[in-house]
């Protein structure tokens, strides 16, 4: 079920807070019972649960790692599956520099592996 808190559009907010590109094309889009974050053409985070998550890669998720981020597991046919999503660390959606820090990993990731798909059949 969707979440009807308010909290999405809060982090739409601190996005818009931390400038281009972001505060110009950070849109929601509901997903799987929550939200999808896209911006540039990439989804770059998730909220479940009024959770956010960010995008992670090889090149990033050690960052994420060490400074105690959690990932996004849900569950599948009784076994949990995890994603390529993580919570924001320590007190990151409260400090906005560091808050853009994360979101700016987030976005390169989610860039990486846009890049690293093979091209769709037409």
């Amino acid at each position: 079920m969707v979440s009807d808190s308010e909290f999405p559009e809060h982090i739409i907010d601190l996005l818009s807070q931390v400038g281009p590109p972001f505060a110009d094309s950070a849109r929601l889009r509901r997903m799987f019972g929550g939200y999808g974050i896209f911006c540039d053409g990439v989804m770059f985070a998730l909220i479940a649960d009024d959770v956010l998550y960010l995008k992670v890669d090889a090149e990033t998720q050690p960052d994420f790692d060490k400074a105690g981020a959690e990932p996004f597991v849900y569950e599948k046919a009784g076994k949990p599956v995890e994603m390529s999503y993580m919570t924001v660390p320590g007190a990151g959606e409260e400090d906005i520099e560091i808050f853009s820090a994360w979101a700016q990993m987030a976005l390169a990731a989610a860039h990486r592996a846009k890049t690293k798909k093979p091209a769709g059949k037409r």
